[in-house]
């Protein structure tokens, strides 16, 4: 009888120890969990391929070659040609291709149109599309069908302030200060009515200004905006500010809010490509043996090539070889006072008779004619006399009204501040 009662209390003891370990682990457990420890569990999220555009690629052979089949990507294309054309998909750019995280089967189709916009192409349930035909039968109500929309890319917009002196160039001036070059070449964008940064720059010029910075993911991707600006030459100081006072009426203002987008750019090629300066006596060309006239123009020295622009609106006068040695030339005219010959051309893409407007191409920089080298002879004719274009004054555009120029003067003046700090 003993034996059994120290066995029973030999077992009860057991149980009661186990019980508390076992009590004593899961409170333990509980604990842990409160104290900020958290089970890890694996997130499942769609697939996405990125498939490159090379050169010559087409959107039905990238398709093909991922595997998609013909059904699905015409269905992609036809919904798509609402909005955005896929066969003018270009090189250098991708497509996306997002898979569903639970089937595995393409849902969506994604492509970069340009640095505003994507179009996006997904596959929805037709029960959820909006004012779908009232006839259509319930069988097909639980298919599904391609919607395809342009949508802006969701940047993430900073605000910064670049700045930088004159050395050598402005260009030069942005790689010192490691400012990147894309925001340069807008600032430059900004001032073309102003600067001609072939001939104005000085050494000793400041530039500052304010500009947004895009952002995807947390990485940079490109300079936005340019906002404000200031370019100090030979101690005068110009300003620029962004501004939308109308739908018609958007575009860079000074500080009192006149437009300095005027009738003429300052130079005909882009800031990226020209260097060169602006005489006013006679040249010897020593490769023809003979001097020229009093030389009112300027040449802009470029590789053969270069893109030349239209500095106004304007009607092509004359398109061809010139025999007086400009070589292949086109000439302008503007109105009854303003007219522009621009000479040594490669290649001519205008015709007589042609309307063009400003920052047109209309002919690549060349040596033709009597031309000791690659560069493009540009003159400004006023009244029937050549003139410096340098030197010519022309009126702005148009100003902002009255009416809107308190709400102007409001939103620049934190630009002001910046730019004055």
């Amino acid at each position: 009888m003993k034996k059994h009662i120290v066995k029973l209390i030999i077992i009860t003891a057991l149980i009661a120890s186990g019980a508390f370990f076992y009590f004593w682990d899961f409170n333990q457990e509980e604990i842990e969990v409160t104290s900020g420890k958290e089970v890890q569990i694996p997130v499942i999220t769609d697939r996405i391929e990125e498939i490159d555009i090379d050169e010559g690629a087409t959107y039905g052979e990238l398709m093909t070659i991922n595997g998609v089949d013909y059904g699905t990507a015409m269905a992609i294309y036809e919904a798509a040609q609402g909005v955005y054309d896929l066969v003018k998909i270009r090189c250098g750019r991708c497509l996306k291709l997002v898979y569903d995280k639970d089937t595995d089967k393409l849902k969506e189709l994604i492509y970069k149109v340009d640095s505003e916009d994507e179009l996006h192409v997904k596959k929805i349930a037709t029960s959820s599309v909006e004012n779908i035909n009232a006839t259509t039968t319930e069988s097909v109500k639980d298919q599904y069908i391609w919607q395809a929309e342009i949508i802006p890319i969701p940047y993430e917009v900073k605000i910064k302030i670049s700045q930088g002196e004159i050395e050598t160039s402005m260009y030069e001036a942005a790689l010192k200060e490691e400012i990147d070059i894309r925001a340069i070449i807008e600032l430059a964008n900004a001032f073309q009515w102003t600067i001609d940064f072939a001939m104005d720059p000085r050494v000793g010029d400041t530039f500052k200004f304010i500009h947004e910075e895009r952002y995807l993911d947390g990485e940079y991707v490109m300079p936005g905006k340019i906002l404000a600006g200031v370019y100090v030459n030979k101690g005068q100081a110009y300003y620029v500010y962004y501004f939308e006072e109308t739908d018609e009426n958007i575009g860079f203002f000074d500080q009192e809010g006149n437009s300095v987008q005027k009738m003429f750019l300052k130079a005909p090629v882009a800031f990226r490509y020209i260097s060169s300066g602006y005489t006013t006596g006679p040249r010897y060309l020593a490769a023809f043996k003979m001097y020229t006239s009093s030389h009112r123009a300027i040449d802009y020295a470029a590789a053969i090539g270069t893109p030349v622009r239209a500095v106004g609106d304007g009607t092509v006068t004359f398109s061809g070889w010139d025999s007086g040695g400009y070589g292949y030339t086109v000439k302008l005219r503007h109105n009854a006072t303003y007219s522009t010959r621009y000479c040594h051309l490669s290649k001519i893409l205008v015709k007589y008779g042609q309307k063009v407007k400003q920052s047109d191409i209309i002919g690549k920089v060349g040596s033709t004619g009597l031309s000791t080298g690659s560069h493009l002879h540009y003159e400004m004719i006023k009244y029937g006399a050549k003139i410096s274009p340098l030197e010519e004054v022309l009126p702005p555009g148009e100003p902002i009204k009255e009416e809107n120029k308190e709400r102007f003067f409001e939103e620049i003046a934190k630009w002001q501040e910046m730019l004055e700090g």
